[in-house]
């Protein structure tokens, strides 16, 4: 999707009439069914204007020129790719980044600045890292680009037109060196520098060809990204898979090879609870199947745990990591095997403001997942859904896939790669929340996992620092009983989770903007060492195991030792989503405890607010 292509000649002309961002607005709405917003059409304006002056001045007459062009399956888009031909006849183009900034401040990460956007100030990629990720993005995804004999030769850069060079300036800190000298950044005293950056890699034009080239180009992983990401991945600790695990991996790979001949779509689904080793087959079959050179993709409707993915398998991988929402646009069949984790993290609809609502309204979220692919694998537990607009089940997806005839098999995960070996604890869990009747009605405490009971959130905590202290993953974690604060104007984070003496923040906000020092990203509390210092909530904590957690069971959910049944207290709860759904709201916090209370691998550790509760779950053990 692009909202702007044409020759350079119609560009400079367009934007001399003042014509280009009413063209860029109608093809907006016609796409997404809504306005953009105004500083974005002004944006388009004022940067256009400049870029077409550069055009001018360097006299690109016969080249191509696309606006707003959108990356395949995600929801970003180039300000402007400028193509023709080098003077050695070879196809070229360019990314041009287009940045209204005056000024930047310094920010601690590695490639991050901070300046004003938004109406606010924002830890924005530095533009040299920003437009050389959309340039291996292409590269890698893009047959145009990636064709084995005949590449486009690409090359990206940014302009910042209203920004006075300052050799000192934050933008030009030595930590960028590589990346501006690979895609450099031109300010507003560098027209001319610019102006010849262009000619010198597109000098001869005859763009309309190149333009075509692109237009026609099709979404399609390059060998070499698969690779790299096969590879990434492999570099892991290396998992045995066992009975029914290696059953689901064989029936993938199986269905893969044979190339699907018939043209009939497979889905498999694979049920399990915590700790059956679903997001291990997830892993081991995304190695495998881009390393066999398909076209495989790994899909999860969390934030949190598909960003801690990426930055585990780096920038490149981004490009096979996906969500659940990210399908609106693919093409049918565009994606040979799709690995849909945490499945029943599945939306009724995807809903997102970059999603164009004439083609995503009324489309259920699984048929978008169903239609992008050609074998769709779907792992899930059906105990996990903690919000209504979570509504992915086993049977919900194989009622979609009988009536799209698809080809169906249907695994039931059994062994137990958590709580030490054993499934007794899920299973004592299931049993005490009243989800599920096991035979686990007791806990015996000469199991090898390690559950205990802590009579204050600050003994809770010093025995959870004690665990990470050894070297162990540990995290705290706890119900959603106390308000989610936006950080104060230098970055830190509120103590919310207030009990007594203990004062506590949650972990970051998804879009909390600049974080002060030492604070992680919401998406990375549960691998950056300082998450220890947060706690976390069921939407981050959600997808992630740890050798141990600590639980605050809060007053949200208590056991009636009258009525002898759960209740679920809105009152004392602090979820915004949750407290719409008065009649679902107990069900829905038994999932939520169930997740918080199985994230741990070796132990888990828990501190109840309500004592009546505390006295029933402690009848429920068995002590040596």
């Amino acid at each position: 999707m692009r909202l702007y292509s044409g020759t350079s000649q119609q560009f400079i002309q367009d934007t001399s009439l003042n014509q280009i961002a009413g063209k860029l607005q109608n093809a907006f709405f016609h796409y997404f069914q809504y306005n953009p917003s105004p500083a974005e059409v002004s944006a388009w304006r004022n940067s256009l204007r400049a870029i077409s002056l550069i055009f001018t001045q360097a006299g690109l007459n016969d080249h191509g020129v696309i606006l707003e062009y959108q990356l395949p399956l995600t929801s970003l888009r180039l300000d402007c790719l400028v193509c023709g031909r080098d003077a050695c006849r070879k196809d070229a183009a360019v990314i041009i980044e287009l940045k209204q900034w005056d000024k930047c401040g310094e920010c601690p990460e590695e490639n991050e600045v901070l300046t004003f956007v938004g109406g606010r100030y924002r830890e924005v990629l530095h533009p040299s890292v920003q437009v050389g990720r959309y340039k291996m993005y292409l590269e890698d995804t893009n047959t145009a680009f990636s064709d084995v004999d005949n590449p486009i030769i690409l090359d990206a850069c940014s302009y910042l037109h209203n920004y006075d060079y300052y050799p000192t300036d934050v933008v030009f800190a030595s930590k960028f060196t590589e990346s501006l000298k690979q895609y450099p950044i031109f300010t507003a005293d560098d027209a001319g520098k610019l102006s010849d950056y262009l000619v010198e890699r597109m000098e001869l034009g005859h763009g309309t060809e190149v333009l075509q080239r692109i237009e026609q180009s099709k979404y399609r992983p390059c060998k070499k990204l698969m690779d790299h990401v096969a590879q990434m991945i492999k570099n892991r600790q290396e998992y045995i898979l066992l009975d029914e695990q290696q059953m689901i991996y064989d029936k993938v790979l199986t269905t893969a090879k044979q190339g699907f001949h018939d043209k009939q779509k497979t889905v498999i689904i694979a049920k399990g609870g915590p700790g059956t080793g679903k997001s291990v087959i997830a892993i081991d079959l995304m190695a495998d199947l881009l390393s066999k050179g398909y076209n495989a993709h790994y899909v999860t409707g969390s934030r949190a745990f598909t960003e801690t993915l990426r930055k585990k398998i780096g920038p490149r991988g981004s490009v096979q990591f996906k969500y659940t929402s990210s399908y609106t646009d693919a093409e049918p069949n565009e994606i040979d095997v799709l690995i849909c984790d945490e499945a029943h993290r599945i939306r009724e609809i995807t809903q997102n403001r970059f999603a164009p609502r004439k083609k995503g309204s009324g489309i259920p979220q699984i048929q978008e997942l169903m239609n992008a692919s050609k074998c769709s694998v779907f792992f899930i537990d059906d105990d996990q859904n903690i919000l209504p607009k979570e509504i992915g089940s086993s049977d919900y997806i194989m009622d979609h896939a009988l009536r799209n005839g698809c080809k169906v098999f249907d695994y039931q995960l059994e062994a137990q790669f958590r709580c030490a070996g054993s499934d007794a604890f899920v299973n004592w869990v299931n049993n005490t929340l009243g989800i599920r009747r096991t035979a686990n009605v007791l806990w015996d405490t000469r199991e090898a996992f390690d559950f205990q009971i802590y009579d204050n959130p600050v003994e809770l905590e010093a025995a959870i620092k004690k665990k990470a202290a050894e070297g162990n993953t540990a995290r705290m974690a706890a119900g959603f009983c106390w308000k989610w604060s936006d950080p104060d104007n230098q970055g830190n984070l509120l103590d919310d989770v207030v009990i007594g003496d203990f004062r506590r923040p949650w972990n970051a906000k998804p879009n909390a903007g600049r974080l002060a020092h030492g604070i992680p990203k919401a998406q990375l509390w549960a691998t950056d060492p300082n998450g220890i210092n947060q706690i976390g909530c069921i939407y981050t904590a959600q997808g992630f195991e740890f050798d141990y957690v600590g639980v605050i069971f809060g007053r949200d959910l208590v056991y009636d030792l009258d009525s002898h049944k759960w209740r679920g207290q809105i009152d004392h709860s602090a979820d915004p989503v949750l407290n719409k759904s008065k009649d679902k709201f107990t069900g829905y916090a038994k999932n939520a405890y169930r997740v918080l209370l199985t994230r741990g691998m070796k132990g888990c550790y828990v501190y109840f607010q309500d004592k009546d509760t505390e006295r029933f779950v402690k009848n429920r053990i068995e002590y040596h």
